[in-house]
């Protein structure tokens, strides 16, 4: 047993779980573009030394600059309307809708990755898909205030960046291929900071950040790092020590653990049947996660079969 990237697992699920919370919590105080901007801009400042050592000791492709502007492109839209959602919903019906991302890089995958459509022939793979597309049809069906402008805005933001982050984890996959996905990530984020920088000038409230008090800077600071920085490197480190499929069904556990934490601090409640219905969406996630990894350990018993 890898205690190491079990740690990590655990580390990611708090991280990733705690997310959502913050971000919530800075609706109050700032905008969506300056938030996301102060947020990343921390996170890009811890990954900095980082990427600048690696350059020293030549260990960084040079390139990464040009692989890396893709998948910054998809993450300036996934992280703005991840961010922007909860300023219309609350955080563990939002992250419950989130997760089909789960889904949609497996959607993703099917099309750039040739290899990976023998998933198609899979019953655990289509089970797996009519038990999310379920699960989703309830949770959001009663949702109270469903027919709301501000409930369809916030779903319709969730469901973007649930789609772009199938699109985001596709596009890191092919530019980083064969290159430290560390490094990737420090070079897109610095990519990611200049748009939104952008954004946040076009948008943005910049003179409200000087009126910020230590209260929101301590949830930007901690959300940065936590949540963008420390959850990174620890699912890197669990994907690598024990594989994604571990780490990825423990992550379909953060929507209670978000809905723990927001029932508390922002009184949210989820029907009954919303709860049902986001178990069996959950259900569907992790048998999507299980198909593709049973595909990726039989072509890899084939490889050594070949082999040997």
């Amino acid at each position: 047993m890898n205690v190491t990237a079990s740690l990590a697992s655990v580390g990611v699920l708090l991280c990733w779980s705690t997310g959502p919370i913050f971000i919530k919590l800075l609706t109050g105080f700032t905008d969506v573009w300056m938030q996301n901007l102060l947020r990343y801009s921390i996170s890009c400042l811890f990954w900095l030394p980082f990427l600048l050592l690696g350059v020293k000791r030549k260990r960084v492709d040079a390139n990464i600059w040009r692989r890396a502007i893709a998948p910054a492109c998809v993450n300036l839209v996934m992280q703005s309307s991840w961010t922007g959602a909860f300023y219309f919903i609350n955080p563990a019906f939002g992250d419950l809708l989130n997760k089909t991302t789960v889904l949609w890089v497996v959607i993703f995958s099917l099309l750039f990755f040739p290899e990976e459509r023998a998933l198609l022939k899979s019953r655990r793979f289509w089970f797996g898909v009519i038990l999310s597309v379920t699960g989703i049809a309830g949770v959001t069906s009663f949702k109270e205030g469903l027919l709301s402008k501000t409930t369809i805005t916030g779903i319709a933001l969730t469901m973007t960046c649930a789609v772009t982050w199938g699109v985001y984890t596709v596009s890191a996959k092919k530019s980083f291929k064969d290159i430290d996905s560390r490094y990737g990530f420090a070079v897109m984020s610095i990519y990611t900071v200049v748009g939104l920088s952008i954004l946040a000038g076009l948008f943005g409230d910049i003179k409200g950040c000087v009126s910020l008090g230590p209260i929101p800077w301590l949830y930007i600071v901690v959300s940065s790092l936590f949540g963008i920085a420390f959850g990174h490197v620890l699912y890197y480190v669990a994907i690598k020590g024990i594989g994604a499929m571990i780490p990825n069904l423990m992550l379909l556990a953060t929507p209670f653990i978000v809905l723990s934490l927001s029932t508390h601090i922002f009184g949210e409640k989820m029907s009954l049947l919303q709860v049902f219905f986001g178990v069996i969406l959950l259900m569907g996630c992790a048998f999507a996660i299980w198909s593709q990894q049973s595909l990726w350990r039989e072509e890899k018993e084939s490889i050594i079969a070949e082999q040997i």
